[in-house]
């Protein structure tokens, strides 16, 4: 947890959402596009309407959990459970964020087993109305269990995964294709209630896609129905 932090519990044993963000650092993301992956989500945290969202008057908390993945043995963590409840924990946790250098990982992309780590970090995490995992990726699943084959996995069960595929061109000058990559996450990555893919155009287009994003899962449990927009800042 950050320095700082609240504890990931509210006074009153609730919270509105609990929100896992899940970024791919698997071979395909170079140095570069880690560092706008990780300012990207920092810039989308800290937008003056995401804040308003996540901070509404009046509205239960959100909590907040991030971790990087790659390989099936490799899922680092950078921020744990962390109960957002004014402007300096949400800027401390964008601050981790800038803050991250890349560590060695694997070149493989277990997506399966990182969707499996974020139900995992959602079961020990706090009581919270929802629990949302938010899992970013520029590549189809290569190694560990298949995104497909998870229905049965109790830690799942009840969760929205949503997807932001990050469509690029590889080295050799030839991506997934964006309609292709798209319909995979759509397919067989994202489930539970409400559940979407939001699309990145390559790295460059990762904060203002995870804006969009998180604008839409946070205020999806908008308190009496008031726009983001609306709620003055806070903090």
């Amino acid at each position: 947890m950050i320095a700082g932090a609240a504890p990931a519990a509210s006074q009153d044993g609730t919270c509105r959402q609990a929100l896992v963000l899940a970024l791919d650092v698997s071979g395909s993301v170079d140095s570069g596009e880690y560092r706008l992956q990780m300012d990207g989500l920092a810039q989308a945290l800290t937008d003056p309407q995401v804040a308003r969202a996540i901070l509404a008057p009046g509205a239960a908390p959100i909590a907040l959990y991030v971790f990087e993945w790659s390989g099936p043995q490799f899922q680092n963590l950078l921020v744990d459970w962390t109960l957002v409840t004014d402007r300096p924990t949400l800027n401390g946790i964008a601050g981790t964020l800038r803050d991250t250098r890349r560590s060695p990982s694997p070149p493989s992309t277990a997506l399966g087993t990182a969707m499996a780590v974020g139900g995992s970090a959602l079961a020990r995490g706090p009581e919270c109305w929802k629990g949302t995992i938010d899992i970013s990726g520029d590549g189809k699943s290569n190694t560990g269990p298949r995104p497909q084959d998870l229905d049965d996995l109790a830690q799942l069960e009840g969760v929205t995964v949503n997807a932001l595929v990050i469509n690029t061109i590889d080295s050799m000058g030839a991506g997934p294709g964006d309609d292709d990559l798209f319909s995979y996450f759509e397919n067989l990555v994202i489930r539970g209630p409400g559940a979407f893919v939001e699309r990145a155009d390559g790295f460059e287009d990762y904060a203002r896609a995870m804006k969009k994003k998180l604008l839409r899962e946070i205020n999806a449990l908008a308190v009496g129905g008031l726009e983001a927009s609306e709620v003055p800042d806070r903090g």
